[in-house]
C-alpha cells in the first residue's frame, strides 16, 4: 500500500506546492488590470504587482489571457452577489430598495476615486468585440443583474406599489441601462446631482400603483 504521507513532501521533478496566497495575488492582478486596462498591461506589470515571476504565474494561472478570465468571473461574480444582497427583503419597501442602490451608483460614480468605472464595464468596452468568452461572461453578468432588478420589481407589484399592468422584466431592463449609463457618465466626470436626478427621473417614470398616486 502507497505511504499517503508522501503527498506532504516535494520530490525533485515534482510540481513545487504553491508558497503564496492565491487570492491576494488575484487581487493584485485585477487591480492592475482595472487600472490600465488588459491591452496596456504586460506580464512585467503583473509580475511587479504580484511578487511573483513569470513561470510562477504562467504556472498558476496560465497566460495573461488566462488570468484576465479568471479575475472578470471573480469580479462578475461579487458584482452580482453584491447587488443581490442589496436587492434582498420583504415586497414592502423592494421599490425603495431598489432607488436606494440605483442612487447609491450614482454617488459613487461621481466620486472621483471611481473614475475608472468599474471591470465588468471596462473589459467589455475594451475586449468584447473582439474577445467571445469576455463578451459571453459579460452578457451572462447583465442578465443576472437584470434578473436581480426584475425581481425586486416583481416585488413591488406584488405589495401594490407598481401598477398591475407594469412589466417588471421591460422595467429592469431599463433600469440597468440607467445603472450602466450612470457609471460611464459618472467616469467621464458629471457631477452626482445630476446624476442622482438621472435616477429620480427614472423612478418619477415608472407607472406606480394608484394608491401612491394619493
Amino acid at each position: 500500500m502507497v505511504d499517503r504521507a508522501v503527498n506532504n513532501f516535494y520530490f525533485p521533478g515534482m510540481a513545487r506546492p504553491r508558497t503564496f496566497d492565491e487570492a491576494q495575488v488575484l487581487r493584485a492582478a485585477r487591480d492592475q488590470f482595472w487600472n490600465k486596462g488588459y491591452a496596456a498591461t504586460s506580464m512585467d506589470d503583473l509580475m511587479q504587482a504580484t511578487g511573483l515571476g513569470k513561470g510562477s504565474l504562467y504556472g498558476a494561472f496560465g497566460d495573461k489571457h488566462q488570468l484576465f478570465l479568471k479575475v472578470f468571473d471573480a469580479y462578475c461574480v461579487g458584482s452580482v452577489e453584491s447587488v443581490k444582497k442589496a436587492l434582498e427583503g420583504p415586497d414592502a419597501g423592494a421599490l425603495e430598495r431598489l432607488r436606494q442602490h440605483l442612487l447609491g451608483t450614482a454617488t459613487g460614480s461621481a466620486a472621483p476615486a471611481n473614475r475608472r468605472g468599474c471591470l465588468l464595464s471596462r473589459g467589455t468596452s475594451e475586449l468584447a468585440a473582439q474577445d467571445a468568452q469576455v463578451a459571453d461572461r459579460a452578457l451572462e453578468t447583465f442578465r443576472a443583474l437584470e434578473d436581480a432588478f426584475v425581481r425586486c420589481l416583481e416585488q413591488a407589484r406584488a405589495h401594490g406599489d407598481l401598477a398591475p399592468h407594469a412589466d417588471p422584466r421591460k422595467l429592469g431592463a431599463m433600469l440597468l441601462a440607467v445603472q450602466r449609463g450612470l457609471e460611464a457618465v459618472g467616469k467621464a466626470g458629471m457631477d452626482e446631482a445630476t446624476l442622482r436626478g438621472m435616477v429620480e427621473t427614472a423612478f418619477e417614470g415608472l407607472p406606480v400603483a394608484a394608491k401612491r398616486r394619493r
